[in-house]
């Protein structure tokens, strides 16, 4: 929320918005309080950075919607009704569930009535951790502290699919150890029965954890990588396919550059079934493990399905099993995009994308596929996307749209997209403003009004 008086032009920083039923949520006041401030100042923190500020905005069901806030870097979490917005029962702890900093990203999202989140559970932000609480059974967790699990992790996004929840990020690749910091964007996905490992090994802790490597990149000779995801949207359908779509930049440190790439769910799946990645000694590359020595049950399985069939709960898993999902949670293969190449290339350019948001029901026949991205310099891309590798025609950008209101604010980055097909709207979050385009502006193409 909003500080009151004098500190009234304090921005209002990460936008988040949120469409529930009918209404589009983009904030509500909930300050903290004058002690959780004053401690906050006392830990040596900046005033600026001991508001309140809402990090998560998840419905819980029909009637309540799940709020946490940052609340001067002591995080704690609210139900609020939908009907009237007033404040249902009483605040729950926000560790784990929710940032101490509004600058760092997170996720979180209901499945079957438990809330799962991806977050940093401590004060100076070294325990990465992705979490399901609440709901009946126990908490469960990633390991702490353990860098092949997560390693400096960048939190973008969840989805609920099949038995699964699926996280997109971004972390500090540990598999690219001899050659100095690398950042690689991940799909890691979670069992929704997982009931956590047995007292011996992986007790209340995910026994299913694993992620791939998104693969977004142009080919040629030498292969040319956007490996930092930047946002990514819902599962959405491509072609009668369940895709996501995300826009990747390159590397801080290389040639500027920005991507959009698309990704099956059945590629995803895929690279789930395949080998995992091993590393010998700490010292030594990486390597795929022999799919003949793995162990029974596969580890990843959820119990009661595929080769874990005969297990009730992933408590009863054996030893081996969990002994190697908890040193082996990086799959070998890498999630190829669709068609095995970028929807969309921007290069050289001082600015990079980072917001998206894609409209696959575009044009007359709603046979179109458009994609909007937002850029850290206030302007919108429009690009007719070229979805179909068998497609003659490649992408098209059909318009840059600078959208930054400059007269009253200063900071141009655009941070999020909401796409409202019902309206005909595009809204987008600055960290100041709230601006609403339409989708297409065909009256200023009075030619060709088709």
């Amino acid at each position: 929320g909003r500080p009151s008086g004098n500190e009234s032009q304090h921005r209002l920083d990460f936008q988040l918005m949120t469409k529930i039923h009918d209404t589009l949520f983009i904030k509500l006041t909930w300050r903290s309080g004058q002690a959780d401030r004053e401690t906050c100042a006392m830990k040596g923190k900046h005033r600026d950075e001991c508001h309140n500020f809402i990090k998560v905005l998840v419905p819980r069901n029909d009637d309540l919607v799940f709020i946490c806030g940052t609340n001067g870097f002591n995080p704690m979490c609210r139900y609020y009704r939908l009907d009237n917005l007033e404040f249902d029962g009483e605040e729950i702890s926000g560790l784990a569930r929710c940032p101490f900093d509004a600058k760092q990203t997170n996720v979180a999202l209901f499945a079957d009535g438990k809330l799962y989140s991806a977050t940093v559970a401590d004060f100076l932000a070294s325990d990465a951790v992705i979490y399901r609480s609440m709901g009946d059974g126990s908490a469960l967790r990633t390991i702490k502290y353990d860098s092949k699990w997560l390693k400096e992790p960048h939190f973008l996004h969840a989805v609920d699919y099949g038995d699964f929840v699926y996280f997109f990020f971004r972390e500090i690749a540990a598999e690219h150890n001899n050659l100095g910091k690398a950042v690689y964007s991940r799909v890691a996905r979670i069992c929704k029965n997982d009931m956590g490992g047995s007292q011996r090994v992986l007790e209340k802790h995910w026994t299913s954890f694993v992620k791939a490597r998104l693969n977004c990149s142009v080919p040629g000779e030498s292969f040319f990588y956007f490996d930092v995801l930047q946002a990514i949207t819902d599962i959405i359908d491509i072609n009668g396919v369940p895709s996501v779509v995300g826009v990747f930049t390159t590397q801080l440190n290389s040639i500027p550059g920005s991507a959009v790439c698309a990704f099956s769910m059945v590629d995803i799946e895929n690279a789930f079934h395949g080998r995992f990645k091993e590393q010998k000694t700490p010292d030594s590359v990486w390597t795929p493990f022999p799919e003949e020595k793995l162990p029974k049950p596969r580890p990843g399985c959820c119990a009661g399905h595929g080769s874990a069939e005969s297990y009730k709960t992933s408590i009863e898993f054996p030893d081996e099993t969990l002994q190697f999902i908890k040193s082996h949670p990086l799959m070998d293969a890498s999630v190829p995009s669709i068609g095995d190449e970028p929807w969309f290339t921007k290069t050289r350019v001082r600015y990079r994308l980072t917001a998206l948001a894609v409209d696959n029901t575009a044009g007359p026949q709603k046979n179109y596929t458009v994609v909007f991205i937002g850029s850290e310099a206030g302007i919108v891309l429009k690009v007719l996307a070229k979805t179909s590798p068998l497609s003659l025609n490649d992408s098209i950008l059909l318009e840059e749209i600078d959208v930054f209101n400059q007269a009253k604010y200063d900071d141009r980055q655009i941070l999020s997209f909401h796409l409202d097909k019902d309206t005909h709207t595009l809204y987008v979050a600055f960290s100041s403003c709230v601006v609403r385009i339409p989708l297409s502006r065909c009256e200023r193409h009075s030619s060709c009004q088709k």
